[in-house]
């Protein structure tokens, strides 16, 4: 089969399009993958800095959707069914071997593009808004970097979930794309954004904060916090340090600063994922879709890759294997 390899840690341009032995372990469900999702951490780990370092060769890719090739006995999935799936790495190939636990059904109405979107990022702010933030229909959220993959899962399930949104956006381009996602209103991240945020909000301030960037953005996500406040932490993805806080801005203003480590919590966690999966079910089952994950063919995951590190994906980006003779 055709996968794509890393080969060394330089980034995108450290991947190569290469044969590679088909998958095969009898205790594991072997799925065509029709679709698999790129998500930062992937260029984190393209790079060597993400927390988990692997050497290379290895091949990337956490989210897949596709069909069962073959499944073990018990394992409640059969050849032919169409199936999601966290697979920690091995994505980006045309078949991947999956532990059942980490597999789901995919919904009849959801194409399989549309399913390894709503993996990672929409399992993550799930997990974020409902659990970790304790969010209340007619809160006020606000989303910064709402037009990468988690800001896009951000507006929409803090939406479903009945609050109001607010989304800041630093890329003008995607102002039009973060409309259409249903935002209340959508600000520009750029000098004065907290005062624009403030305006917004009466002087009141917002609930919750979704913060993917960290960077300098972080201190004036603190105080953009009502009384009681929760601001969100998921990742750094404007680079350069991580933030630091002090903690008598906690204390003085009765605001939290929350950790969300999604892939950490189901590690740590028998019955995370079902729990959430079932919740997030509700809300598809309901109506919420993701926009159209933006695709490129494996072949060009290096070109797709780099697209994404310079910032020119809005919304989810998959890779799809090449068409089969």
């Amino acid at each position: 089969m055709k996968a794509l390899v890393a080969q060394e840690l330089t980034g995108p341009s450290g991947l190569a399009y290469l044969d590679v032995p088909d998958p095969a372990d009898p205790a594991k469900v072997i799925i065509d993958v029709g679709a698999a999702g790129v998500c930062f951490p992937d260029l984190l780990l393209l790079r060597g800095e993400y927390q988990l370092r692997l050497d290379p060769p290895f091949i990337p890719g956490m989210e897949v959707a596709g069909v069962v090739r073959s499944a073990p006995a018990g394992s409640g999935f059969q050849a032919g069914q169409r199936v999601s799936a966290f697979t920690m790495m091995g994505g980006y190939a045309e078949r991947v071997a999956v532990a059942p636990e980490s597999v789901v059904p995919t919904p009849a109405d959801v194409d399989d593009a549309a399913a390894a979107a709503l993996l990672g990022n929409y399992y993550t702010m799930y997990f974020a808004l409902q659990r970790r933030a304790g969010l209340r229909a007619g809160e006020t959220v606000l989303v910064l970097g709402s037009g990468g993959g988690v800001g896009t899962a951000a507006v929409q399930i803090a939406k479903a979930m009945g609050a109001r949104v607010i989304a800041m956006v630093h890329r003008p381009g995607a102002v039009g794309f973060v409309e259409s996602l249903g935002a209340d209103a959508v600000l520009p991240l750029t000098d004065g954004w907290l005062d624009a945020v403030k305006q917004h909000t009466g002087g009141r301030g917002v609930d919750v904060v979704v913060d993917p960037i960290g960077g300098p953005a972080f201190d004036d996500a603190v105080r953009a916090l009502a009384t009681e406040g929760r601001l969100l932490v998921l990742g750094f993805a404007a680079g350069g340090g991580i933030p630091t806080v002090k903690v008598n801005r906690l204390l003085l203003r009765n605001v939290s600063v929350v950790g969300v480590g999604w892939g950490e919590f189901v590690n740590r966690t028998p019955g995370a994922q079902a729990e959430v999966a079932a919740g997030l079910g509700e809300l598809v089952a309901a109506g919420l879709r993701p926009p159209a994950p933006v695709s490129f063919p494996l072949s060009a995951g290096v070109q797709a890759l780099q697209a994404l590190a310079d910032g020119e994906v809005h919304g989810k980006l998959v890779l799809e294997p090449d068409t089969r003779g």
